[in-house]
Parts: structure tokens; C-alpha cells; sequence
């Protein structure tokens, strides 16, 4: 258990801190004349100490995780939400060839019905940020909820559409839209019942989800194409619907959301309702995340591995029809080791970032973009089908680990008051290179008549990634070692001002 509780009672400075003596997310000025808390993301300076020293009592943070217990329950829900989002999402090939028959006699129809998709995954990461301010705003249970329900009305409404431009706007904005809205805060929220166990919740949600991207195609491919594009859409949106009720119960926030002013029971009535207007929206739609340099390393270095993250995923059946002709029968084969490769990875990853400390979690991340970076490169040099087996079991493992640690290292940076704008903007930053990636490869692809050269250079970016996120936990102890440097010696001048006035009250006194 990791309870931190911070209270700041006239000129008294109470800081109890356990975790068997680790000191993960901030380090304790122990010197007694110093009341600051210098944390890795937000140092309380000299000016906002004395701040805090006006008041009476001020309430800086309450954090007691369970660790466990229903916590179990929020993870279970977290699960069926990530799985059945990623598992539709997953599985597109398969209503994509759904489309295609049902607009058969439309013009460049492979391209616009590939829009389709390519709309409704690009919206889950493009709504990210505002999904952030939507979380701080009203919490992660109101909007995992209205993200879930529209959602399900996205997929409901499609299957009665009659048109591609209805499909866009059902399924690719509508479903892509509440799917972000109901999957970020499933990240968010783990972090109000784990912290110990943060990374192993993480690793329990996406290893499960992985079991509904095994099993969604079958489903898919044996049970609902059959039926029909419609009654497909009907069916699929089932889980959308079980996930608003799980939300609705089990989503209830410990933690508060980001809030600003002088206290709880502060009144506003020196101020009009406008600039209470302006000072809630300014709140809100901030920057301050980018305020930290570990964090801006962090995302950008992210942001463009994501470049050449998704190319292999998306061109891999074509490649294999390509590249092994007359194995198509065992195609199968390779999407099943890269999900079960992913789950299992997921869940040694979850375990493991549990056991490294603070920051350090980058490391696995730097390692796990490097590994896939050079997988991608090598991939056209398979000449067997065994060898691009063995490929795709690697770019599972390496997918695992990345989705796993992102809200781990998102808390680590910032705590969870503020992790939901960090894990935000970093998905909006992913949103643009993922989306460019898979076209670009397939320009490539249009230009030279192979995969070669697409997969060789996808493989660049991710490297590139890996190679910039092993500075990052380096850059990041420098910085926190500064700063808490720079606070020390201004609240010891602080300290030194004072005995010098009271020195020379003292002294007035006696004269």
C-alpha cells in the first residue's frame, strides 16, 4: 500500500510517505525549516509555499490506494471495454470485405470503404485531448458512459445505413468518437484503485482485451458474416451497450480532478460569471503537461515512432499473399501468434513494471519500439513462412509492451490528478503519424511494385523512438535534482529573511 498524505497546518509541514522507503514519484526536503514538496512533475516554489502558509488548513492530497478489492472489478470492466473497442477495430478486414460486396458497383470502392475505417481509428486518437479535459471536467465514470453510449449508437445506426456517406457518419464518426471517449478513461481510472499495481492492472486489461482480438474474427468470419452486414453492426454494438452499464457502476473515481483556488469552501462572489466562465475553461484546456521536459521527450519521441508503429499490421495479409503465393490458408496462423504473442507479452510487461521503479519503465518502452523498428526492417528478408512466423511473434511481444506502460509512466510523470491530459495529448500526438503511416507504405508500395522498401523504411521511425526515449529517464533526474536544488536554496534565503526581520524587530524593541 502507497498512502501519501500531505497536510499543510499553519507553520507545520506534515509529509508521510510509504512504499518500504521508495521514493518513486518525488523526493521530501527533509531539512525542517523547508515546507515544499518537489515533486517529478510540479514543484510548490518559495511563493506558493507561503501561499499555502496563509491558510489555516489547506488539504493538498489524500491518496490511499486499495490495491485490490473492487479495484479487481474496475480492472474486469476496463478489460471488456478495451477489448471490445480494439477487437471491432481489429477485425475491420473482415467488415471490410462486408462493404465491399454491399457496394460492389461503386467507383474506387477498396479506397473509400478503407476510409471508413481509417476515419473511425483516427477519431479515438484525435478526440484524445478533448477527452482529457472531458475526464478532469465531469470524471472518468460521465464520460466513459456518454462515450460508451454513443458508441453504441454508432454501430446501431450503421447497420441502417444505406450508403458510404452514412457508414462515415455512423461508424467512422460516430463509433470512432465514443470510442475514445470511453476508452481513455478506462487508462485514467486504474490509476484511482493501483499504484504498486498500476502496471500489472494495465498489463491484466490488455492482455484480456487481446482475447477479444483472437476471438472477434472467428466470431465474425463464422457466426455474423452470414447474417449480414446489418445484423452484424446490431450484434456488435451489444458489448457498447454492456460496457455503458459496467461504466456506470464500477468507474467511481477516487481521486479528484484537477481543481484550483483557495479551499473547498471558497466562494466566488467577488467574481463575475464570466470571468468564473473564462478562469474554468483556461483551466481546462491548458498546456501545462508540455511544461515538463521529460514529458515533452517522452511524446514527441512517441509520437514519431508511431510513423512506422502500424505498417506492418495493416499491409501484413497483403505482404503474405504477396510474398508466400499459394499459403494463403495459413494466414490465420500469423494473426493469432500476434495476438496471443501481444497478450502474453502484456502481461509479463505488467508484472514487470511493477518491479521498475519510477521513470526507469521508459527503458522498457526505448526497448520495445527498438526490437520493433528492426522486426519491421527485417521482414521482407523472410524467405520463409516459418521466418515471417517467427517475425510476428516479436512485433506481438513488442506491441504488448508499449500500450501497457503508457499510463504507468503518464502517473509516474505527473500523479493522478493530472495523468488524464498527459495520457490525452499523447494519444492526439499519436493520432497524425499513425494515421499517415499505413498510406505511405502503400504509396511506396504503388511506386516500386513490392513491399521491400515500404517495410525497410517503416521500420526507421520506431528506432528512431527507441533510441530518443533511452535519455529519458537520464534528463529526467537531472531536472528533478535541479529544481529541488533551486527550492532548497529559496527557502533557505526564505528562512534567513525571516531571522534577520525578527532580528531587527528584536533589536528596535530594545532600543
Amino acid at each position: 500500500m502507497d498512502d501519501r498524505e500531505t497536510h499543510l497546518e499553519g507553520d507545520s509541514f506534515k509529509h508521510s510517505f510509504g512504499n518500504s522507503g521508495k521514493k518513486e514519484n518525488g523526493e521530501i526536503c527533509r531539512d525542517d525549516r523547508l515546507p515544499a514538496f518537489v515533486s517529478s512533475g510540479e514543484i510548490l516554489d518559495l511563493s506558493q509555499a507561503q501561499t499555502h502558509q496563509n491558510s489555516n488548513s489547506v488539504h493538498v492530497a489524500d491518496l490511499d490506494f486499495p490495491e485490490g478489492g473492487f479495484g479487481w472489478l474496475v480492472v474486469l470492466t476496463a478489460t471488456w471495454c478495451y477489448g471490445s473497442i480494439f477487437g471491432i477495430q481489429n477485425s475491420f478486414s473482415i467488415l471490410h470485405v462486408m462493404l465491399l460486396k454491399l457496394y460492389e458497383d461503386a467507383a474506387n470502392i477498396h479506397f473509400k470503404t478503407m476510409n471508413t475505417c481509417s476515419l473511425a481509428m483516427g477519431m479515438i486518437f484525435f478526440c484524445a485531448p478533448l477527452v482529457s479535459i472531458c475526464t478532469d471536467f465531469v470524471g472518468c465514470r460521465a464520460t466513459a458512459v456518454g462515450g460508451a453510449a454513443v458508441a453504441f449508437i454508432g454501430l446501431l445506426t450503421s447497420s441502417f445505413a444505406n450508403s458510404l456517406g452514412l457508414h462515415y457518419l455512423t461508424f467512422g464518426l460516430l463509433f470512432g468518437c465514443g470510442s475514445s471517449f470511453a476508452f481513455q478513461p478506462s487508462l485514467v481510472i486504474l490509476g484511482h484503485y493501483f499504484h504498486q499495481r498500476l502496471s500489472l492492472a494495465n498489463g491484466l486489461v490488455t492482455a484480456g482485451s487481446s482475447l477479444f482480438s483472437m476471438g472477434m474474427p472467428a466470431l465474425l468470419e463464422e457466426v455474423l458474416a452470414p447474417l449480414g452486414l446489418d445484423r452484424t453492426f446490431q450484434i456488435l454494438s451489444i458489448p457498447l451497450l454492456v460496457q455503458t452499464v459496467l461504466a456506470g457502476f464500477t468507474f467511481v473515481p477516487r481521486v479528484s480532478s484537477v481543481r484550483h483556488g483557495n479551499g473547498p469552501h471558497a466562494t466566488p462572489s467577488s467574481e463575475s460569471r464570466c470571468h468564473r466562465g473564462l478562469s474554468e475553461l483556461k483551466k481546462h484546456f491548458n498546456l501545462g503537461v508540455f511544461h515538463l521536459p521529460t514529458y515533452r521527450i517522452w511524446a514527441f519521441a512517441v509520437a514519431a515512432a508511431m510513423l512506422g508503429y502500424f505498417v506492418p499490421y495493416v499491409h501484413l495479409m497483403a505482404f503474405v499473399q504477396e510474398q508466400f503465393a499459394g499459403s494463403a490458408e495459413r494466414e490465420w496462423v500469423l494473426l493469432l501468434s500476434l495476438g496471443a504473442s501481444s497478450g502474453i507479452r502484456r502481461l509479463i510487461v505488467g508484472r514487470a513494471g511493477d518491479l521498475v521503479p519510477g521513470i526507469c519503465k521508459v527503458y522498457l518502452q526505448a526497448a520495445a519500439f527498438l526490437l520493433l523498428g528492426l522486426a519491421t526492417a527485417l521482414m521482407p528478408l523472410c524467405g520463409a513462412f516459418e521466418g515471417l512466423l517467427a517475425v510476428c511473434l516479436l512485433l506481438g511481444l513488442c506491441d504488448g509492451c508499449f500500450i501497457t506502460l503508457m499510463a504507468p509512466i503518464a502517473f509516474e510523470l505527473f500523479g493522478p490528478r493530472r495523468a488524464s491530459q498527459a495520457i490525452g495529448y499523447l494519444l492526439g500526438l499519436m493520432a497524425l503519424p499513425m494515421t499517415a503511416g499505413p498510406p505511405l507504405a502503400g504509396l511506396l508500395h504503388d511506386s516500386f511494385g513490392n513491399y521491400h522498401l515500404s517495410f525497410h523504411l517503416a521500420g526507421i521511425p520506431p528506432m528512431v523512438g527507441g533510441i530518443v526515449l533511452l535519455f529519458v529517464p537520464s534528463v529526467h533526474r537531472r531536472l528533478r535534482s535541479a529544481r529541488r536544488n533551486e527550492a532548497i536554496k529559496s527557502a533557505r534565503c526564505a528562512s534567513n529573511h525571516v531571522c534577520e526581520t525578527r532580528c531587527s524587530a528584536s533589536d528596535r524593541r530594545e532600543i
